[in-house]
């Protein structure tokens, strides 16, 4: 079987998804969803209820429908997010429009928790997985708890014969491995095959990253890099998988690009968590193969956790933020002295800022204190200044107080560089925890609609 991957983040390209299609994939997994897409997603939400899932997803749907209705090809995406029943029913308006009537769009649910936190929270510690901090830590009240869901909702979905699966917080990989276990009717404790199925989902998760995006080898070497294309696996029934790339597209295949995309958000290699298994990416084994193909084996599993991951999100207050740009000499001093000035008028102001966050790009705002210390000068910096308020007017009254600086800066005044004197932005904090898969299970439903 074909898996592809044809979105790497809300946001992409779906022109990238023609490359795919063209060179026939059985399963085409769009994966759209990241912690800050799920901020994004929630803030949409709170504006409009009917929202709350991915808005690119129609455009997609445009490019993939011809394939889909043609049996060519299943979709699955987790597009859904907050709303995946809002997306079930914006994909089904999209069909319809384009003519494509019979079609089933099936929606999976469960993975919001938000309304059952008080009744987890009475047997759940819920503490902070990352610091540890109690439940009773939590800084304000929860605004959304959504759990990372497994493969194996999709792989129902699947045997009810839907062409379209759409849901809301699975795991990214697991989009991927659902259409594997699907094909291959992979077992639920078959833990090589599954970690393998992992392997192969984050390897495509990401888009052109597999294929020479983000590559730190010879990047300036890349062929028609203007034309990356987006990753393909063809999947044995053991688990062995070719990667490999579209027909005469650019970019390229090796072990090199993979594993560049291996070790990418992966904390421990050797055991890698998902909802399905825990797959030990250091076992895995390639093959470099002729025409940018290759070959994956010996990935190795073992058992699941008995946990989802679950993100729990916080109202945090507000934040504006503005750049400008300063020439040399003393490029960097300006910047420096200019936040120092800025913050001062903020304070006589009145205003109270919670939170600054100085960075001079050109000088290590990417680096930080990894930059090894130098005396040479930078010809130019640009000073990016952000701030946290408690609410939004305030936000908005800091940002004025650079204003005056137009003509009271250091030399040679202030050259704009973006997002000066935007409007205050709503920050969610993120409190990741862990909730007991026998407490979500029994929720999670699987529905399907057939296209009228």
């Amino acid at each position: 079987m074909r898996v592809a991957g044809g979105q790497g983040f809300y946001g992409d390209t779906p022109a990238a998804v023609d490359g795919l299609l063209a060179d026939g994939v059985d399963y085409l997994c769009l994966e759209a969803l990241a912690e800050l897409t799920m901020a994004i997603l929630q803030k949409d939400r709170q504006r409009d209820e009917t929202r709350g899932y991915t808005r690119d997803l129609p455009a997609y749907l445009a490019r993939a429908l011809p394939a889909v209705a043609d049996g060519r090809t299943k979709l699955i995406t987790n597009a859904g997010g907050l709303n995946p029943t809002a997306a079930a029913r914006a994909a089904i308006d999209t069909a319809r429009a384009a003519g494509f009537s019979g079609l089933r769009v099936a929606t999976v649910l469960g993975d919001d928790l938000t309304t059952r936190l008080p009744e987890l929270t009475e047997t759940q510690p819920l503490a902070h997985l990352d610091t540890g901090a109690p439940w009773s830590a939590f800084p304000a009240e929860p605004l959304l708890a959504t759990a990372y869901l497994g493969a194996r909702p999709i792989v129902d979905a699947l045997d009810h014969d839907a062409d379209i699966v759409i849901t809301g917080r699975v795991a990214d990989a697991s989009l991927f491995l659902a259409a594997c276990a699907h094909a291959h009717r992979w077992k639920w404790d078959d833990w090589d095959r599954l970690a393998a199925g992992i392997l192969v989902g984050h390897l495509l998760e990401c888009s052109g990253q597999s294929l020479g995006g983000n590559y730190s080898g010879d990047w300036w070497a890349l062929p028609h890099p203007w034309d990356l294309p987006y990753p393909i696996a063809e999947v044995d029934a053991d688990g062995t998988a070719v990667i490999t790339k579209p027909v005469s597209s650019g970019g390229r295949v090796t072990t090199d690009t993979l594993r560049h995309q291996l070790l990418y958000e992966v904390h421990d290699p050797a055991r890698y968590l998902s909802p399905d298994v825990v797959a030990d990416f250091t076992s895995a084994h390639f093959d470099d193969l002729p025409d940018d193909r290759v070959r994956v084996t010996n990935v190795r599993g073992t058992p699941a956790t008995d946990t989802y991951k679950t993100l729990v999100t916080y109202h945090e207050g507000w934040s504006g933020e503005m750049r400008v740009a300063f020439s040399w000499p003393d490029a960097e001093e300006k910047a420096k002295a200019t936040a120092a000035i800025f913050a001062k008028r903020v304070e006589m102001a009145g205003l109270v800022v919670r939170e600054w966050n100085v960075e001079l790009w050109g000088v290590n705002a990417l680096g930080g204190p990894t930059v090894p210390a130098t005396a040479a000068e930078p010809p130019e910096c640009v000073l990016r200044v952000a701030w946290r308020c408690d609410d939004a007017r305030t936000a908005g009254y800091v940002g004025r107080e650079l204003v005056p600086l137009t003509l009271s800066a250091p030399p040679a005044g202030l050259t704009g560089a973006g997002r000066g004197g935007t409007g205050a932005s709503e920050l969610l904090g993120l409190w990741p925890t862990l909730v007991d898969k026998a407490l979500v299970d029994p929720h999670v439903t699987v529905t399907v609609q057939e296209v009228p």
